[in-house]
């Protein structure tokens, strides 16, 4: 998934951004608050995981803005402020969750999966899909109980069409939810995931099928 941390704080955002990278998420940082709102004008993303005190437009003022155009998009809110008003302006600003520094980044983490459940129409961090089975806390893949041994990329793109399968995904709607603005992305490297992934699921009662022109789905056989 492509997640957009808004954090001023260096070494905060640097914390954040590998927490995320670790969960598989392809991650954009931006530390500039009116740059981040022209960012958030442009590109989509699954989740937004914003800090309140930043240069030029306060976190506030983003979600506002997100909120006037009906971005749906979920807010994750980070903040050293801990006063009721503050969360209770950034829920009733459309907030989706409220986090206050400092925080133990395991919390965040489960957090950000919940957002993420929340989104996708799930309960659990568990998906299962003909064979395999995917722990998205644990970031674990099994075949019929036995674990596969998968890149990050590879993993977070099985997720992405394991937890929907029959849909069909366009090569660009994935190259978007695998990279980041710093990433190399490029359809072939969409292709070369895709048969990687072929490879070592085979067995497992599923198979991703290209659609010519459209895009992959997974689909259970």
């Amino acid at each position: 998934m492509r997640v957009l941390v808004i954090e001023d704080i260096v070494d905060v955002g640097e914390a954040i951004v590998a927490s995320l990278e670790r969960m598989g998420h392809a991650v954009d940082w931006e530390q500039d608050g009116q740059v981040a709102d022209d960012v958030i004008q442009v590109q989509n993303y699954d989740l937004i995981v914003l800090d309140v005190m930043l240069p030029r437009l306060s976190g506030f003022a983003i979600l506002k803005r997100l909120r006037q155009r009906k971005d749906a998009t979920p807010v994750l809110v980070l903040t050293a402020r801990s006063q009721i008003e503050d969360r209770v302006s950034a829920l009733d600003l459309g907030a989706d969750d409220y986090l206050v520094k400092p925080f133990d980044f395991r919390e965040l983490e489960a957090r950000v999966r919940a957002l993420m459940r929340r989104q996708m129409g799930s309960s659990t961090n568990r998906i299962e899909c003909g064979g395999l089975s995917i722990d998205r806390a644990g970031r674990v893949v099994a075949l019929e109980g036995k674990a596969l041994d998968l890149t990050r990329r590879e993993l977070t793109l099985l997720e992405i069409l394991a937890a929907r399968p029959g849909r069909v995904f366009p090569k660009d709607e994935l190259m978007d939810q695998l990279f980041g603005f710093g990433d190399e992305a490029s359809e072939n490297a969409i292709e070369q995931y895709i048969a990687r992934l072929r490879r070592k699921i085979a067995g497992a009662g599923v198979e991703i099928r290209t659609l010519r022109g459209l895009g992959y789905q997974m689909v259970i056989v």
